[in-house]
């Protein structure tokens, strides 16, 4: 991403409000994911990730180094996974389940809140030539693209994404299924990416989603 920014023929100073937008709603975006993770397991009964400093705003208890720098060099990267015990839970299940959808949960109402913003703010500031202006532009787009990105990409049910740990919480132990992701998991995941298979889920589901945001907004106009 870097290399093609240098590359655009952009002003460093557009540049440098475009890595620090993005980074910004990096940050944010994946702290959101892995704090409901944790306050959801919390609120269910189970400590750990309290006692480990996750319930937390914070990025630097969420964001993994080499996770994060892979995300800014190459567009894909990783942040540190929630740890629970789902000893401490009542109803398995449920609670495992509910605390697997948390983090997509917190993505997808990011991105309808500040794809509402957008739909209002971003007409104003399509001829912005205030740098201030359009950094903010840029932070409210990303922050709609990376929330659907985090939610589309963790909804695979391929392990080890959320999409998988919420099928394997309410399927029987040891099926046919979760035993194939859990020994494949990692090289079906990697076909994904290295594939158009990704680009293709991503592209479609977002923009049924961005079509779905952008239909309510536009019935407050």
């Amino acid at each position: 991403m870097l290399y093609q920014l240098i590359g655009s023929g952009m002003p460093f100073w557009e540049i440098l409000a475009f890595i620090l937008a993005y980074m910004i709603a990096l940050m944010f975006s994946f702290c959101a994911h892995e704090f409901s993770h944790a306050y959801v397991a919390y609120k269910l009964g189970d400590p750990t990730a309290r006692s480990l400093g996750r319930l937390s705003l914070n990025p630097l208890k969420h964001i993994d180094g080499l996770g994060f720098l892979c995300l800014i060099l190459f567009g894909f990267g990783w942040a540190k996974p929630v740890e629970i015990n789902p000893m401490y839970f009542k109803h398995y299940k449920r609670d495992m389940s509910l605390v697997s959808i948390a983090g997509v949960s917190a993505n997808l109402i990011l991105a309808f809140i500040f794809s509402g913003i957008y739909f209002f703010v971003s007409p104003l500031l399509v001829d912005a030539q205030n740098l201030f202006l359009i950094f903010l532009d840029l932070l409210i787009y990303f922050m709609v693209i990376l929330n659907l990105s985090l939610l589309v990409f963790n909804l695979l049910p391929i392990y080890p994404l959320d999409g998988f740990n919420f099928i394997k919480a309410l399927t029987k132990p040891n099926n046919s299924f979760v035993n194939f992701m859990l020994r494949y998991g990692t090289i079906v995941l990697l076909i994904f990416l290295i594939t158009p298979i990704f680009d293709y889920i991503y592209y479609y589901v977002t923009n049924g989603l961005l079509w779905v945001f952008s239909l309510f907004w536009g019935l407050f106009v």
